[in-house]
């Protein structure tokens, strides 16, 4: 869709816009439309509703979402074939990054079209019933895009006027103005967005309250958190799987405990895969990537070849001890997460070793020499993955994160992906009521909402076993239990910097990525090309401890 309004002419030139200005007048507008002739009509001012929705492709299940938004912190840390080791490891991050002048370019360019949506709802010719629902779905996605720009890149520029034409300056904003219009979109997104809506991937009226109480507990706003949360949870068109792994089934992309998702078709040419024809500023790698980006480098081992089932193995993230201890023996989510037997499917095997028996085994735990030397396939045990201190010592061989894996693609090399990204599910909201109730003093009820993830979690038998006491709700505990639960789902960055825990929790358990961490990392830089763009730059400067 976004292609579509880019080659109609409607592309907007705001301070944010790398293209010059030169190419967007010679490129656009064949035909004389105009946002004012196409977007006074119901059909065009859907086109625009639709596109607003798409910039959130940029970031989720996109690489450059990934590092942004999981990698960098107590979690992961880089395999060997990480890309933005700048953003993992800190290893002299500034603004030249290209992840983040991406992120940059797509969300202020969302922020533009939603600008513009509401400020020309009224003259859209929309029926009194459907009007309301696009202003909510337009003001969510506006605070949805403004989200992610505060917590990246603290007050920048900010504002709630569509731009056209070219811009050269920017502004500073404070955070807490930022906050402000995201609570007065989220509001009025709840009040007017129905329980359900026709076309899978909307904002629903959950999908509001849901990152509404995301926002509260973000602001330290813990009774209205809790409030909004036991709003999502009483809603019973939501519900938990009974059984973690099944979130991750192809088959179950439609699960009721998605609250609020991005939406990638099977039908991969309607995603958003550049074409030079007709979409030229898509994606360089389209639809969903995160199958490929948590893999081991398995294809190489004796007895193995790549294929489908396995996946296309990146290499680009390895989980950090830390998060493999995490699990303990009785979570059935570690093998609902991650993979560590991989069977032999090539057609050259070491002697003895039949299709299908085990090829290589990635171990957490600490494997006895003399139970491996007795074994045909290659070991990979705690000591050869990590060293004593937890750093990486093989950035190639470890447990591998098998959540985004789909069997489902056409090609072993195919890079795209139908999974649609879960943003908000109904376990985050559980974890956001209990870490409410912690904070209001209310152990025992926190203790209730965790208990309700880790019963579900239990290996069977092992329920009871499970169970936490209120002695042991603690913010740590509750990030600990976040981690279990939604690991590589693209939030951990966002929730260390909330709880003021990122600094500590990278240096107390991801040694990697210590090393370069500096205090004032808990901002990205603001991209090069932003402020090379704008013409006060003594007054819009680069994030403070950034060149």
């Amino acid at each position: 869709m976004k292609a579509f309004l880019k080659k109609t002419g409607l592309l907007t030139l705001s301070l944010l816009t790398l293209f010059s200005c030169k190419d967007a007048l010679e490129e656009y507008n064949p035909s004389g439309l105009t946002a004012e002739t196409v977007y006074t009509t119901p059909e065009g001012f859907e086109t625009l509703v639709n596109a607003a929705y798409s910039y959130q492709r940029w970031w989720y299940g996109k690489e450059e979402g990934y590092n942004i938004a999981e990698t960098g912190t107590d979690i992961w840390t880089s395999g060997t074939g990480e890309v933005y080791r700048d953003l993992t490891q800190y290893l002299n991050l500034q603004g030249s990054n290209t992840a983040l002048a991406n992120e940059w370019r797509e969300f202020y360019a969302a922020i533009n079209l939603c600008n513009g949506g509401i400020s020309r709802i009224d003259k859209a010719g929309l029926s009194a019933t459907l009007r309301p629902i696009r202003e909510g779905e337009l003001r969510f996605l506006r605070a949805f895009y403004y989200w992610h720009i505060v917590e990246t890149w603290g007050g920048v520029h900010f504002t709630t006027q569509e731009t056209n034409g070219i811009v050269s300056t920017a502004n500073r904003t404070p955070v807490e103005t930022f906050y402000n219009q995201i609570f007065e979109d989220l509001k009025i997104a709840a009040a007017n967005l129905p329980i359900t809506q026709p076309q899978y991937g909307k904002v629903t009226k959950g999908a509001a309250q849901a990152f509404l109480a995301r926002m509260y507990l973000t602001r330290g706003m813990n009774k209205e958190a809790l409030e909004m949360a036991q709003a999502v949870l009483a809603n019973t068109n939501y519900k938990l799987e009974a059984n973690y792994a099944d979130l991750w089934k192809m088959s179950n992309l439609k699960t009721k405990e998605a609250i609020y998702v991005v939406d990638y078709s099977v039908n991969l040419a309607l995603n958003d895969l550049v074409n030079t024809t007709f979409n030229p500023y898509g994606h360089g790698r389209g639809s969903n990537n995160a199958h490929l980006l948590f893999l081991m480098k398995y294809d190489d081992r004796p007895g193995m070849t790549r294929d489908i089932q396995n996946g296309r193995p990146f290499n680009r993230y390895m989980p950090t001890r830390f998060l493999l201890d995490l699990y303990g023996d009785n979570d059935a989510r570690y093998e609902g997460s991650f993979n560590e037997v991989w069977f032999a499917n090539a057609t050259t095997r070491p002697a003895g070793m039949n299709l299908g028996d085990t090829a290589v085994y990635c171990s957490r735990k600490e494997i006895p020499d003399a139970f491996e030397a007795t074994r045909k396939y290659q070991t990979y045990d705690r000591s050869k993955i990590y060293n004593a201190n937890g750093t990486a010592k093989d950035n190639l061989r470890y447990p591998s994160l098998s959540k985004f894996m789909d069997p489902t693609r056409a090609s072993l090399n195919e890079a795209q992906s139908a999974r649609d990204v879960f943003v908000i599910r109904l376990a985050e909201v559980y974890l956001i009521a209990a870490e409410a109730q912690m904070k209001l003093g209310n152990l025992q009820a926190a203790a209730d909402y965790i208990n309700v993830l880790r019963t579900r979690a239990a290996k069977s038998g092992k329920a009871a076993a499970m169970q936490i006491t209120p002695a042991q709700v603690t913010l740590d505990f509750i990030l600990d239990e976040r981690a279990r639960e939604l690991a590589g789902e693209q939030i951990r960055w966002f929730d260390l910097k909330r709880t003021g825990k990122l600094l500590e929790r990278i240096r107390a358990n991801a040694p990697d990525n210590a090393v370069n961490l500096q205090d004032f990392q808990v901002l990205r830089p603001i991209p090069q090309t932003q402020l090379d763009a704008i013409t006060n730059k003594t007054e819009f400067t680069q994030n403070q401890g950034y060149q």
